[in-house]
């Protein structure tokens, strides 16, 4: 006995090939028209403005790295993972940048299909009047012993603005096919294609354009957009290296601020000098007066006023008889009364010794109150106007620092030289304006006076017109789609036909909604009037 094998035919096989590419073409396809729907653009838009709350909430890398560090270092383990999750940089992230690309994607996807079907439309005329005219939520009859050219051209005139279609039928039958509110599809499309241009466009404002934050004294003092190293902190795009600005150059010549009885600021106003293009080389400066909220523009940028704080004078008298002055800018920690902090060092005169220089250099550190206020010996400031200045200081003395290669901030000490004993204070006093200390080596430190200070912001973003342009193309479409409506008209005209006892003309008139909004019930019949007392005065509706 022998085994034979019954032979499969090849229709019975399994094609797992063929399939398995069926299937992954159509999830590819199922996906593709999921992404492309409206639904799918307004839950990544919901999505895009979720994703953005941690960059308002939480302190941002890019703009202020020591408050992201601080943030870290307070919250452990939370800090850190956040950090990981790139909540720390929020705009540049995997996740934030995987939304933005596909509700880029989703809103191309929707508008491309949409516009071509808007074209159609725009391109055919209204459809053809329906058979049964009675079946329309809006319907008019109506008999009257006019000719049907005089109604034609009566329903012409009156439907004037409208895209009209008249058609010839079979008995000497007219007909008149009306449409109305093609704009509402028109401002739709604008409103989404504005927002595709306003997400365009910021992405390009985050790729070239800048700001920088710079401190200057305004007792004259020059700032030129020269190049980054200009700026105290600057915030480049993608594609700026800050050595090609926009060159103009800024003169800070006098400072005002108005406070109310209570300190709060009323009006922070500066007197500066400009010049850009032609007058760099000319030398020529033009005035002008700075304000908050009203930046000077000049060269493609912008110059802000973003606020002020003083910069205490001081004095050092050096034993030998060389004297040293400084004023440099101390930092507010109080807004409300511009008790500020601050760092100003010194480096001995006439020591070549790079070791001795280093052990003998100074730092002038503590408080400075623009309206000194005491509790005992605790200095602090009641107003910040500056009516009564008084500084409480540390004189520090040894290694600043300042030599060893790496950035320094302006307004403090390096702490680790201080706990390593390199750094040691020599003296502590409060100081009224005028007044001097000395020191164990004879060295007097006097407190001469104080400069104000304005903090200016350089901003460039060559989107910005843009920008502003898809927003107003954005609210004039969604005011376009929800003021407009979509409504069509008809009319047949039967003319008299003795033959088949049809002794009078009849026109039936119908109308349709095509959006869900009330209202053309109230048009329709002031149409149908018009047209009954223009045309069909000796008519009858029924």
């Amino acid at each position: 006995m022998t085994d034979t094998a019954t032979p499969t035919s090849s229709a019975d096989s399994p094609r797992r090939g063929p399939s398995r590419w069926r299937r992954a073409l159509a999830f590819v396809r199922n996906t593709w028209r999921g992404l492309r729907s409206m639904r799918t653009a307004l839950v990544l838009l919901f999505l895009l403005a979720l994703a953005a709350l941690p960059g308002a909430l939480l302190p941002q890398r890019q703009l202020n790295a020591a408050a992201t560090a601080e943030y870290i270092a307070e919250h452990g383990w939370w800090g850190r993972l956040l950090d990981r999750l790139q909540f720390f940089d929020v705009y540049s992230s995997v996740w934030f940048s995987a939304i933005y690309l596909l509700l880029m994607v989703s809103l191309v996807g929707c508008l491309l299909p949409r516009t071509l079907e808007y074209l159609r439309a725009m391109r055919a005329g209204p459809v053809l009047t329906p058979k049964n005219l009675g079946r329309l939520p809006h319907h008019v009859r109506a008999e009257s012993d006019a000719a049907p050219a005089e109604i034609v051209a009566s329903a012409r005139k009156r439907l004037r603005g409208w895209r009209l279609v008249e058609r010839a039928e079979a008995h000497g039958v007219r007909t008149i096919s009306a449409e109305k509110g093609y704009l509402r599809e028109t401002g739709n499309l604008m409103f989404h294609f504005g927002m595709l241009g306003l997400i365009v466009a910021f992405g390009l404002g985050a790729m070239y354009s800048y700001e920088g934050q710079v401190i200057v004294h305004a007792d004259g003092q020059e700032f030129c957009n020269s190049g980054a190293y200009a700026y105290d902190s600057f915030d480049p795009g993608l594609r700026v290296d800050g050595t090609e600005l926009n060159r103009f150059c800024v003169r800070v010549n006098d400072f005002e601020a108005d406070y109310t009885d209570a300190g709060q600021p009323i009006a922070y106003e500066a007197d500066l000098e400009y010049q850009s293009g032609e007058d760099l080389d000319e030398g020529t400066w033009r005035p002008y007066h700075l304000e908050v909220n009203e930046p000077l523009r000049t060269a493609g940028d912008r110059v802000y006023l973003l606020g002020h704080g003083y910069a205490p004078t001081f004095t050092v008298t050096y034993p030998d008889g060389d004297v040293r002055t400084k004023t440099i800018q101390w930092r507010p920690t109080d807004q409300t009364t511009l008790l500020s902090e601050g760092a100003t060092k010194f480096d001995p005169p006439g020591v070549t010794d790079p070791e001795k220089r280093r052990e003998n250099q100074l730092a002038i550190t503590g408080l400075f109150a623009p309206t000194a206020s005491f509790r005992g010996e605790i200095l602090s400031s009641s107003f910040p106007e500056l009516t009564d200045p008084a500084v409480a200081v540390d004189v520090m003395r040894g290694e600043l620092g300042v030599e060893a290669g790496r950035s320094v901030s302006i307004f403090e000490i390096d702490r680790s030289l201080v706990d390593s004993g390199r750094l040691e204070r020599v003296a502590r006093e409060n100081l009224r304006l005028g007044e001097e200390l000395t020191l164990d080596d004879g060295t007097t430190i006097s407190f001469d006076g104080v400069r104000e200070w304005v903090s200016l912001q350089g901003s460039h973003d060559p989107t910005q017109g843009w920008v502003l342009g898809f927003a107003l193309a954005m609210f004039l479409g969604l005011g376009a789609s929800l003021a407009i409506k979509r409504r069509r008209f008809w009319m047949r005209i039967t003319p008299a036909r003795e033959d088949d006892d049809l002794r009078r003309t009849v026109v039936e008139m119908g109308g349709l909604a095509r959006t869900d909004q009330a209202g053309y019930g109230e048009e329709f019949t002031a149409i149908t009037g018009d047209l009954l007392h223009r045309g069909l005065e000796d008519g009858k509706a029924r």
